[in-house]
């Protein structure tokens, strides 16, 4: 199996439960476990009070950059929407986003739906007019914030 990976996984974790920061990625060819690595990871995760976010890269999304990542922070957006279902909790959130990413928002909003639900913002408001590069370059940029 891949225990030893599990086992460096499970460190990094820990480690950032004590304040480091960490990103783990998973990779490799087809059918060598990364599924299951993942998996038994996140049952550890759960086990300890974590959520575990995971993204596939998807060769139909090649164009879209960072696809993988934007399905990870769709799918932790998701949890926060499921999470605070009143009003007032939502605004509260969708003021802190606003008040970390600026009028950037919206940018990240293209390629995270969720992220665009608590904001507030309707999908035909949100115009896709940038290059490939520059949407690369800019979503980067905010991540990082």
């Amino acid at each position: 199996g891949r225990n030893a990976e599990l086992s460096t996984i499970k460190e990094a974790y820990r480690r950032t439960v004590a304040g480091d920061n960490e990103l783990v990625t998973i990779y490799g060819h087809s059918g060598t476990g990364k599924s299951t690595l993942a998996f038994e990871f996140g049952r550890y995760l759960l086990s300890e009070g974590g959520i575990l976010l995971s993204g596939k890269f998807d060769q139909r999304q090649q164009g879209k950059p960072f696809s993988a990542l934007a399905s990870a922070f769709n799918q932790y957006c998701g949890i926060l929407l499921q999470n605070c279902g009143l009003a007032p909790s939502k605004q509260k959130l969708a003021h802190q986003i606003n008040h970390v990413l600026g009028r950037e928002a919206h940018h990240l909003a293209k390629l995270i739906p969720n992220l665009a639900s608590m904001l507030g913002l309707e999908s035909n408001s949100i115009i896709h007019d940038e290059g490939c590069t520059n949407a690369q370059n800019r979503l980067q940029y905010l991540l990082c914030r």
